[in-house]
Order: C-alpha cells, then sequence, then structure tokens
C-alpha cells in the first residue's frame, strides 16, 4: 500500500511537472522573462527528479541475492538523496546563474499578461500536486508536528516530492511579484532578482532533502512507536528474564530489520528456547509487519556486558 502511494504521488508530480515545464518556456522566450524561463529550468528539473524517484523504487523492489542478502531497499535512499544534489546543481544553480546575468543585463519584459497566465494555471495545478503529497504525509503524521513527521518519516519519495512542490509553489509566487513589480516600477533588473530568489528558495530545499536523506543512507533506527510495540512483545514474555539489548535499523520504507539480545530463563531447555524464540518473532511480526528480518541471540546479560565493554576476558 506504501508503495502505492509513493507511485501515485509521483506520477502525479511528474505529468504535472512535465507539462507545465513545456508551458513555462514557451511563456518565457515569448515574453523574454528570466523569471519564467528560470521557473521552466525548475519544472524541468523536477520532472527528472520524479524519473529518478520511480527509477529508485523500481530498483528498490528487488529481491534478495547473494551480493545483497539483506535486499536493495536502501537503494531509493541514494536515488532520493541524488534527486536532491540535483535540486541545488541544477535547478538552484541555473537559476541563479539566469537571475545573475538579467540583473547584469536588465530587458523589459513583453506581452507579461501571458507570464500572468502561465504562473496563474501552474499555481494551481502545482497546489493539486502538493495536497496529493500533503495528504499521503498527513496519514503518517500521527499526533507529531508536520515537520517531525517529514523528520522521522521513512519514505523519502513522499517528502521529496512535498517539499519540491512547497519551493515550486513558492517559486511561482515569487516569478509572479518579481514581473509585476518589474512592470509597476519600470525595474526590469526586478525580474532577474526574482530569478536569484527562486535559485535560493530551491538551494534551500536541496540542502534540507539531502540532510534528511543522508540520515536515511547512514541508517536510521525504526520510529518511537514501532519500537515501543517491540518492547511491549517483549516485556509480555514470561520465558525471558529480560532484554539486553534492541536494535532496529530501515532497510527501505517498509522493510526493518530487528536485533534483539535476550536473557532467556534458566530452567528452560534449549527445545523450549527454541519455540520461544519462534513465537516472539510471529508476535512482533503481527504488532510490527515491517520487520522482514528478525535475529534474537540467546545470551545472559552479564556476558552481553562483557561483550558490550569489548568482548569476554578470558578466565
Amino acid at each position: 500500500m506504501a508503495a502505492h502511494s509513493s507511485t501515485k504521488v509521483i506520477i502525479a508530480a511528474l505529468v504535472g511537472n512535465f507539462a507545465i515545464s513545456v508551458t513555462k518556456f514557451a511563456a518565457g522566450f515569448f515574453t523574454g522573462s528570466s523569471a519564467m524561463i528560470t521557473e521552466g529550468v525548475h519544472s524541468l528539473v523536477d520532472t527528472g527528479n520524479q524519473l529518478l524517484l520511480l527509477y529508485g523504487l523500481k530498483k528498490s523492489a528487488r529481491p534478495a541475492d547473494k551480493s545483497h542478502p539483506f535486499g536493495y531497499g536502501m537503494e531509493l535512499y541514494f536515488w532520493a538523496f541524488l534527486v536532491a544534489i540535483l535540486v541545488f546543481a541544477l535547478g538552484a544553480g541555473i537559476s541563479i546563474y539566469e537571475g545573475i546575468q538579467k540583473t547584469l543585463s536588465p530587458h523589459p519584459v513583453t506581452n507579461a499578461y501571458v507570464n500572468y497566465l502561465v504562473l496563474g494555471v501552474s499555481i494551481v495545478f502545482e497546489f493539486f500536486v502538493w495536497r496529493i503529497a500533503f495528504r499521503e504525509m498527513m496519514k503518517t503524521k500521527g499526533n507529531r508536528t508536520l515537520l517531525n513527521a517529514v523528520r522521522e518519516s521513512k519514505d523519502p519519495t513522499v517528502f521529496t516530492v512535498l517539499f519540491e512542490d512547497t519551493a515550486a509553489m513558492l517559486g511561482l509566487i515569487t516569478a509572479f511579484i518579481g514581473i509585476l513589480l518589474s512592470q509597476i516600477l519600470d525595474m526590469p533588473i526586478l525580474d532577474g532578482i526574482a530569478s536569484i530568489v527562486i535559485g535560493l528558495i530551491l538551494a534551500a530545499t536541496a540542502l534540507f532533502l539531502a540532510y534528511e536523506c543522508k540520515s536515511l543512507l547512514t541508517g536510521e533506527s525504526a520510529m518511537p512507536e514501532t519500537v515501543d510495540k517491540i518492547e511491549a512483545v517483549l516485556a509480555d514474555e514470561k520465558s525471558i528474564m529480560g532484554t539486553n539489548e534492541l536494535l532496529t535499523l530501515h532497510l527501505g520504507p517498509q522493510d526493518v530489520l530487528v536485533a534483539v539480545s535476550l536473557d532467556f530463563v534458566n530452567s528452560l531447555s534449549a527445545g523450549e528456547v527454541e519455540e520461544t524464540v519462534s513465537r516472539i518473532e510471529d508476535r512482533i511480526v503481527a504488532v510490527v509487519p515491517e520487520a522482514g528480518r528478525i535475529f534474537i541471540e540467546a545470551q545472559s546479560l552479564g556476558r552481553h556486558r562483557r561483550h558490550a565493554n569489548g568482548g569476554a576476558k578470558p578466565e
């Protein structure tokens, strides 16, 4: 279900950005507006980004093999990180460059009504796509703030599209204001300044996305509520004296690795320990369906502490 939702968000953004980019470029070359051409570049880069995210979803869905025994889920994080770099290098870089060129050699915008029409339609469509991504994010928000939901999200496709479209709407509004003021005040330089501002908006968005994707690439644990569910299962198990350590790692948006070190009741036989391990695994999967790999280690608390402190000392 999550993968389907991500695909829906990306395809909606892909179709919209491609159509809008063609319209923006046509309007920009027809009217001579630097801000409009910049917006065309922005939408074209976003179109390429959505293609990369779709490619990342497809690659990450490959089954595990000998070279990648835990699967390819984290490959999606790489492609999302690459998208952030492209937003910064292409979107922000070209926008700022175009803006500087226009401020150094300003020229008036002609037939500005064409730009206003294109920008107005673009804002409406970008809002439609943004709302789709926003609704998908709200489904996983819970009681957290939106920013915390993004920070803790394990699916980079949804929050990448959400922030891309947020930056897109801010860029469209900036372009509209820049063109309008350049006409009202008879200051063509303001059109170029608007392009620079759009570039700065994209740069800030790209840096935020890169930071969030970097965190996923380097290995993030499951969300606190997921860990709480696993801890509740372990606390309810009468055959263990305590949990030495519980580790979780997201191998993909819907793939969590769980590693547990347990101190079992000493009176249990080897067969009873095996039965207990199987029961615990089943109960964990029941409350955390995304727990695709569960490793349970039987170890005394004292031995675990010695290992944690650098290994067991010879007697």
